[in-house]
């Protein structure tokens, strides 16, 4: 793994919570952590300059957060001008993953995710990981396998992560019996599945992996998965995906109504 890991903040209780998952990933991959809040100055004659001061203080208040929840970490904290979505994106660049709150200050009411957290899952550059401010489970990993090319990506970052919190993974495919082409069954989907992991059990002996093929809609069975993991780890666009769609209908539907910290992975274009 690598050796940076970046959390946002504004001051919410959904951002708190992100600080504290933020640590703990820090510290299973003895990396650095970067601590960053990002505003844009009001601009026009009839506003006056902003005093930086509260949130500098939000930043350093972060950090020091961060390092009481994992002390060995070495956690920094700095204020950055342009919008959120921006400058995580562009931190993105140089960090192993980026961990944000599910919704922000400012959110209106009803609204389940707040428009950073869509907008940076689908322009990271690095794996962004969504946490609610919810109790963490004691569960497995859960990984989504759809057998894309561009969840390879996402498969390696579940067993990286399950060999990081020592705890077992769930691979999960689903499948629509009604929607399936003439000639295949539940056998073509396991299948699937075990391709896709192939080669994963060597390079992490000590992952346990639990294959399950689900008869149902992908985005009910993972979201109703979710209930019982600790993290639910899937990639950014599955098979289906238009041209150009940066995120797709599942993993936008996981960071919306999961119920544990999401993981998107975002592979090769």
């Amino acid at each position: 793994m690598g050796s940076l890991v970046v959390v946002g903040v504004d001051g919410s209780s959904s951002s708190h919570a992100a600080v504290v998952q933020a640590a703990r990933e820090a510290q299973r991959r003895r990396a650095k952590l970067h601590v960053v809040h990002a505003f844009s100055w009001p601009v026009g004659p009839m506003y006056a300059p902003l005093d930086p001061s509260p949130f500098n203080r939000m930043a350093h208040d972060a950090a020091q957060h961060a390092r009481s929840v994992a002390p060995d970490v070495e956690a920094t904290g700095t204020v950055m001008v342009g919008g959120a979505v921006s400058v995580l994106a562009a931190e993105s660049r140089a960090a192993d993953l980026v961990v944000v709150g599910s919704r922000g200050l400012g959110g209106f009411i009803g609204m389940l995710l707040g428009s950073t957290a869509v907008s940076l899952a689908a322009h990271s550059e690095c794996p962004v990981m969504v946490v609610r401010e919810e109790p963490d489970h004691t569960g497995p990993i859960v990984l989504g396998v759809d057998g894309s090319p561009h969840g390879e990506e996402a498969i390696e970052f579940a067993f990286a992560e399950a060999a990081l919190r020592r705890t077992e993974i769930v691979a999960m495919h689903a499948w629509l019996p009604d929607h399936a082409p003439a000639g295949t069954g539940v056998e073509s989907a396991e299948r699937l599945l075990a391709l896709a992991l192939a080669g994963r059990r060597e390079k992490y002996p000590d992952v346990v992996v639990r294959q399950d093929v689900v008869s149902g809609e992908t985005r009910e069975v993972l979201i109703e998965a979710s209930k019982t993991a600790q993290l639910m780890v899937v990639g950014a666009r599955g098979r289906g995906g238009f041209s150009g769609l940066l995120l797709g209908s599942v993993s936008q539907a996981l960071l919306h109504h999961a119920h544990c910290p999401v993981a998107v992975v975002r592979g090769e274009a």
